[in-house]
């Protein structure tokens, strides 16, 4: 399906990325391993998302353009290596995400609870943003890592529950909800304040009530965070889902309002939006609205 006028890449130049690779220094990262649309403005801009855990993904969802296929052992010295970019850039804020481990026993718990410590000890005024996997629902897992306490826990619902089965690869929205609902409550028991978030992606066969529902779902377990974007095939991809439609940018700005009328913080919402972009932005303004509430 042809892209609409909307739709617009700003295109990522040699010297930004020559420039961004270096205090990369060979961490993977979610902006170039899913071919982002958003990477030449993040990376013109110095941020980045970074991805541990490997390049290899061990779930083949229908819409996602991280390989799939066996990952290597993990990186002992990922960590570091992550503390030492996010200094090295003089990151405020900064955005981590993984690919799915189902072959290890904790699917990456521990993984990440040294990554967010690493980041903890080398950056100590860093936000913290994670974009979790579901750990196969272990409640055990999703504590363990809420535990650390990132600003923030975001985990995907990516598509309206009707959908779930032709477009996520073990994904369920069952167990994405009981994710978000363990972090809260680890949390809210721990005394500390960490934002739950999510998201969806629009143009793979839902209606319109359809993602309202889903967002009305997602309130009634206190999600608080919500972004919203279109899916964008990846290119030379055969196998992965075609495009069904291209809603408006009217109908991203209709489904922000509505979100913010059943209490979403915050919601970012239109056709280029992706989890990670302007997370920071999203983040400082619906903090300041839990503030509000009191």
């Amino acid at each position: 399906m042809r892209r609409p006028e909307w739709i617009k890449v700003r295109r990522l130049d040699e010297a930004t990325r020559e420039r961004m690779n270096r205090p990369l220094g060979g961490l993977h990262t979610v902006c170039a391993e899913a071919n982002c649309p958003n990477i030449g403005e993040c990376w013109q801009r110095g941020t980045a998302t970074f991805m541990v855990m490997g390049d290899k993904c061990t779930r083949s969802c229908r819409f996602c353009n991280v390989d799939f296929g066996r990952p290597e052992p993990l990186n002992e010295h990922e960590p570091t290596l992550l503390a030492a970019s996010i200094a090295e850039l003089g990151l405020d804020y900064a955005v981590v995400t993984c690919v799915d481990r189902d072959d290890l026993a904790d699917s990456g718990a521990g993984h990440w609870v040294a990554c967010i410590e690493a980041v903890r000890e080398r950056c100590p005024a860093v936000k913290l943003e994670i974009l979790t996997g579901d750990f196969k629902g272990s409640a055990e897992h999703i504590e363990q890592v809420a535990l650390a306490r990132p600003e923030v826990f975001a985990h995907n619902v990516e598509t309206v529950p009707r959908l779930q089965s032709s477009v996520r690869n073990k994904g369920r929205w069952d167990t994405s909800l009981r994710v978000l609902d363990i972090a809260r409550e680890t949390a809210r028991r721990g005394g500390f304040t960490m934002l739950i978030k999510s998201g969806l992606m629009l143009g793979l066969g839902e209606t319109l009530d359809e993602v309202k529902d889903a967002m009305g779902l997602l309130r009634e377990h206190d999600v608080e965070l919500l972004t919203i974007g279109q899916y964008l095939k990846p290119l030379d991809r055969p196998d992965k889902l075609e495009v069904e439609r291209f809603p408006t940018p009217e109908e991203y700005s209709e489904l922000a309002e509505y979100g913010l009328s059943i209490g979403f913080a915050g919601v970012a919402s239109s056709p280029l939006t992706r989890s990670s972009h302007l997370a920071e932005t999203l983040y400082a303004d619906a903090l300041a609205a839990r503030q509000r509430r009191g």
